[in-house]
């Protein structure tokens, strides 16, 4: 099968699973909502960052994402869905890069929907607190919160495929950003500015003294999703459907 049949073949199983699209609002909902109660926070602090503060409904929606990412790939071990897959897209690479895809545009346009409708609620809360942020810092929040969220939705998928269970993805990723990065945190020194989470989620501050720096950071995010898609490719290749 071509690759134009084999994407509209996975658009459509992720159009007609019902959890999928049911995660893909839960990411909405859940980083709108969030950012909109960060607007009505507390603007006194001395570390306050309003463009992170609007956005920081990120931290609850990338489980939304996550959750979408690894489901994704999961449905295809269940019931022997993956055999009748590739028994379409016989050519594996082919059928994975349509998956990935197919995840990967709504997950995009999803999140950066969602971006946009986050920093617009909790700038209403905000006020002149937000006042200070420019036209560019707001762009590059949107835009960057879309592709982190994206970046994370397919560093599920890959490991999701490496794993072949959702259940067992979500039970090591998210213990491993909610966890590692925020119980550790800088404890751990420089190396904790280079796991997935943190390193992508730089682009959200308006002033930001890390490093790695905002679009590097989102870089380091996509080397550490690049590896667990070429490990999945991999797995997916050596081993039987």
């Amino acid at each position: 099968m071509p690759f134009a049949p084999a994407l509209h073949a996975e658009w459509l199983k992720i159009r007609t699973v019902r959890s999928l699209p049911g995660a893909l609002f839960a990411l909405f909902a859940a980083t709108t909502a969030f950012s909109a109660l960060a607007g009505l926070s507390d603007t006194s602090d001395p570390g306050f960052d309003p463009l992170f503060t609007a956005l920081s409904g990120v931290t609850p929606g990338q489980i939304a994402a996550i959750s979408f990412g690894a489901m994704a790939v999961a449905a295809e071990y269940h019931d022997g869905a993956l055999r009748l897959s590739l028994a379409a897209t016989p050519r594996r690479g082919r059928w994975f890069a349509a998956k990935v895809t197919a995840i990967a545009v709504p997950t995009l346009c999803v999140s950066l929907l969602t971006a946009l409708a986050a920093l617009l609620a909790a700038r209403a809360g905000l006020g002149p607190a937000a006042s200070g942020l420019t036209t560019a810092e707001q762009i590059r929040g949107v835009v960057g919160c879309g592709v982190y969220l994206t970046l994370m939705a397919l560093l599920a998928a890959g490991l999701a495929t490496v794993l072949r269970s959702g259940v067992a993805t979500l039970s090591l990723l998210i213990p491993f950003i909610l966890v590692v990065s925020f119980v550790i945190g800088d404890a751990a020194g420089t190396v904790v500015g280079y796991l997935p989470d943190r390193a992508g989620q730089v682009v959200l501050y308006q002033h930001h003294d890390k490093t790695p720096g905002p679009w590097t950071g989102l870089a380091v995010t996509a080397l550490w999703t690049a590896a667990a898609l070429l490990a999945g490719a991999w797995s997916l290749r050596r081993r039987d459907a």
